[in-house]
């Protein structure tokens, strides 16, 4: 069995890391940063910096439609651009997934994973399993579908990944929905192919949703990261019980643009796309004509891991053997031992604002916080950028390049 540990908070607002983060920081002025300007520093948030390709302004602006409401199932060019581009990445699992009636858009992940709690609730089964450190969402949904959140530790010694199997079958039995996350936030780890055949089957087993959530998969260091579609052709010829959740916030630098899709099992496509429709989140034509375009080009999305292979080529410049390179993402998760006090001190001294790993993660119940001893940094800026701001960041946190800790 492993430590998992119940959500016992009921606010959604609870599990907000940003809103901790802006409280702690409150009361502290940010010091002169090394930015040219001064001026603070954001890398905190997983927002890229850069511009996604300039012709989506006029696939926006050119389309027009903004006087109708968003098509529920999106537009046919749409999914059909969103399966080209599964088919040319997961070419097997592809092959499962029928444009007409599996293949749903939503704005961004965040929202479809959202409401995905919220379409699983049925009677006997009040449970959602989450990683933890997890991705805040995913325990906000658990609360908002008033259900209650099992966090699962995705560690070092897990692999950065929640061993779900490991929970008692009770547990399992009550679960209505479990969160894989691959490639992984904050860590930047990636479930290989039998770790996704596996949770595939005991989703099967214990008849719960495996929400897939795989907003990072091209954003990698060079070996692709295995995704649950092909991992579920391997099974057989279905999709039961999966849902994979796909973005252009972080493959096309578009998180503004709201737009992604999810494909899987039909039936539960069918009572999310209900969910939606009640809650409204739908996605408007002239974005649905963008994202059409961005969906069907690659070049951008490979230009975008070379722009991130540069800024971890920076920060290993900057910090060191303090950087190992995750397999995928493009967030540091090192290890500061007070991740609270680490954002106080960076944030005082050098104005750059990051976020403690405690706001990521909960106590188990001998209240070891997964998360307490690391801070996430965005990598999101141009690396010319951060090199001076990552070495400043490793000053004040580790002295003078020797090793010894700051005062």
């Amino acid at each position: 069995m492993v430590k998992a540990v119940a959500g016992t908070a009921r606010e959604v607002r609870a599990y907000h890391p940003f809103s901790k983060l802006n409280a702690l920081l409150a009361e502290v002025p940010p010091g002169p940063s090394p930015a040219p300007d001064g001026a603070p520093v954001a890398l905190q948030i997983g927002e890229p910096q850069n511009d996604p390709p300039a012709w989506i302004d006029d696939r926006v602006a050119g389309h027009g439609g903004w006087n109708r409401y968003p098509p529920p199932r999106g537009t046919e060019a749409y999914r059909a651009a969103c399966h080209g581009w599964l088919a040319r990445r997961y070419p097997r699992g592809a092959q499962l997934v029928d444009p007409e009636t599996q293949i749903l858009p939503v704005p961004g992940t965040r929202e479809g994973l959202f409401f995905a709690a919220l379409a699983a609730r049925r009677p006997g089964r009040d449970v959602v399993l989450l990683p933890n450190p997890f991705y805040h969402v995913y325990a906000g949904a658990a609360v908002a579908a008033e259900m209650t959140p099992v966090f699962v530790p995705a560690t070092e010694a897990t692999g950065f990944q929640p061993a779900y199997e490991a929970l008692d079958a009770a547990t399992l039995n009550r679960a209505a929905l479990a969160y894989l996350n691959s490639p992984s936030n904050p860590q930047g780890s990636v479930a290989d192919a039998e770790r996704l055949r596996d949770m595939i089957a005991l989703a099967r087993r214990h008849d719960f949703v495996l929400a897939l959530d795989e907003c990072y998969a091209d954003i990698h260091a060079g070996t692709t990261p295995p995704g649950g579609l092909d991992a579920a052709a391997e099974l057989g010829a279905e999709l039961a019980n999966v849902l994979v959740f796909h973005s252009l916030s972080k493959r096309s630098s578009a998180p503004g643009l709201r737009c992604g899709f999810v494909a899987g099992d039909r039936a539960w496509l069918d009572a999310l796309d209900a969910t939606l429709r009640v809650g409204g989140a739908g996605v408007p034509l002239p974005i649905l004509n963008a994202g059409t375009a961005l969906w069907g080009d690659d070049d951008h999305a490979a230009r975008n891991r070379e722009r991130y292979d540069a800024a971890f080529a920076a920060a290993e410049r900057a910090l060191g053997e303090r950087v190992a390179r995750p397999a995928a993402g493009f967030f540091l998760w090192l290890d500061v031992g007070d991740s609270e006090a680490a954002a106080v001190r960076l944030w005082r001294e050098a104005g750059i604002r990051v976020l403690p790993g405690a706001y990521m993660s909960v106590p188990d119940d001998d209240g070891a916080n997964p998360g307490a001893a690391h801070i996430r940094v965005a990598l999101v800026h141009e690396p010319a950028f951060l090199e001076p701001v990552l070495a400043r960041l490793g000053a004040v946190l580790w002295g003078d390049g020797t090793g010894a800790a700051h005062a």
